[in-house]
C-alpha cells in the first residue's frame, strides 16, 4: 500500500501565511459538514465528486485535501496518486485538528466548487 504524503495544521497554517497562493486546499466532506464552516480560502469537493474532477487537477500547486479527521481526504490522496498527481497531501487530523489548535473556521463558501 503506498504512503499517503501528509501535513500537520500546525504546518499547513504557516504556509497559507506565507504564501496563501502555494496551497490548493481542497475540502472533501460532505454539504452538510461544510456547511459548519471550511479552512479559509478551501474549495468544496465532495470525496464521491472527486472522481468526476481529477482530470482537471494540475501538479503546479500542491494540493492539500482534508475532511473531519483526515480517513476520507487519505482516501482522496491516495486517489489522486493512483491518478498520477504527485503533489496531494493529506492534512493530519482534518479540521477537527486544525481547529483544536485554534486556527480561523470560515463560513461556508457561498458558491460551491462541486461541478
Amino acid at each position: 500500500m503506498q504512503r499517503i504524503a501528509e501535513i500537520d495544521s500546525h504546518e499547513l497554517a504557516e504556509r497559507l501565511e506565507q504564501d496563501p497562493q502555494g496551497v490548493r486546499l481542497v475540502d472533501v466532506r460532505t454539504p452538510a459538514e461544510i456547511n459548519q464552516g471550511v479552512i479559509p480560502g478551501a474549495e468544496t469537493v465532495p470525496l464521491h465528486l472527486l472522481p468526476l474532477q481529477a482530470g482537471q487537477w494540475s501538479d503546479d500547486t500542491p494540493t492539500v485535501f482534508y475532511c473531519r479527521t483526515g480517513a476520507r481526504s487519505a482516501q482522496a490522496c491516495a486517489f489522486m496518486a493512483s491518478q498520477g498527481h504527485a503533489t496531494a497531501l493529506n492534512l493530519r487530523g482534518g479540521i477537527v485538528d486544525w481547529a483544536r489548535r485554534g486556527l480561523p473556521i470560515a463560513p461556508a463558501p457561498a458558491e460551491r466548487s462541486v461541478g
